[in-house]
């Protein structure tokens, strides 16, 4: 390990000085070096890596995009954090579904598989009060996630809810992981919220969107951020699901602005004319997430490879 860590020092010289120099060939052919032996060290010799994905409704299907790219460029995710379908996709993604099972499941994810959303549901909801219910979402990710508790997932995983009674910020990292999702994207005022331990929880979405403080508080050393972004102006508000959602998602972007300040990198997918309910547009939601994250991949290596060096150093 020492030898490694020499090596990784000797390169780390060369590639600074190749920088400096405008040397961009040797440049990349020492990121090269450098990156394989990075990935060749014991994760407490390098940054702790987490990425949050924050709240977005159908547009959230970026995250998939995103993930693809991380996995395909071997960069280490050591924890995720997420609120809303963020807790849903990054909680797919711990408990060990492949890309690709994930990226299925995307495409095949419609309404009614998530809620008891019908015509006779929303006559009840606008006559009778009655809202409806998002236990069928936790039916349907039953045979994806089983009964997985938080400490059986095969990376750390935290995802976020609000206590609608209180306000209060309630982060789940124990406990059964369907409920906690369920609570995290449970829509207020469209879905009854969900009763766990004498609360009563809606998305998390109210209180942080995209939860960078929570990866914070869980020791991350590098945050990559993936928020979901959208001209509303581009949206009709003619139905209740959509003017309950441009809420919450509006509140999201004005929290969105301190959080991001706590990331190291931010991915933006492009998402202008998508809407929080357009879930028919999962290819085009995927491959905004894939192209924002390549374009990102190479900066976020080399800031993983000088962070990394940093911490060697620190210990020699």
């Amino acid at each position: 390990m020492k030898k490694v860590i020499l090596l990784l020092a000797a390169a780390c010289c060369v590639y600074q000085h190749g920088f400096a120099m405008g040397k961009e060939k040797e440049r990349e052919l020492v990121s090269t070096f450098l990156w394989s032996d990075i990935l060749a060290l014991p994760q407490d010799k390098r940054p702790k890596i987490a990425l949050v994905l924050g709240g977005g409704g159908a547009r959230g299907l970026a995250h998939i995009g995103v993930l693809k790219v991380l996995e395909q460029e071997s960069i280490p995710i050591d924890m995720v954090v997420g609120t809303s379908v963020g807790a849903l996709v990054g909680a797919l993604y711990c408990a060990g579904l492949s890309i690709s099972e994930i990226e299925q499941l995307g495409e095949r994810t419609g309404w009614n598989k998530l809620s008891d959303i019908s015509t006779a549901a929303l006559v009840k909801l606008l006559v009778a009060e009655e809202l409806l219910s998002s236990a069928r979402m936790e039916k349907y990710l039953e045979g994806y996630l089983g009964g997985k508790r938080f400490e059986d997932l095969n990376i750390p995983f935290a995802c976020v809810a609000t206590d609608i009674q209180t306000g209060e910020k309630i982060i789940f990292k124990e406990g059964e992981v369907l409920i906690a999702i369920r609570a995290s994207s449970t829509v207020p005022g469209l879905f009854k919220p969900v009763e766990y331990r004498h609360r009563f929880l809606v998305d998390g979405g109210l209180v942080d969107n995209t939860p960078t403080d929570i990866a914070k508080l869980m020791g991350a050393d590098i945050i990559i951020a993936v928020t979901l972004k959208a001209d509303f102006s581009k949206f009709s508000l003619d139905n209740v699901l959509k003017i309950l959602n441009q809420s919450i998602f509006i509140q999201g972007m004005v929290i969105d602005k301190e959080l991001l300040k706590l990331a190291d990198m931010v991915i933006t997918p492009e998402l202008v004319d998508i809407s929080a309910i357009d879930l028919w547009k999962s290819k085009e939601c995927m491959d905004a997430g894939e192209i924002a994250a390549r374009k990102s991949a190479e900066e976020l290596k080399n800031m993983i490879i000088g962070r990394t060096m940093k911490k060697i150093y620190g210990q020699q």
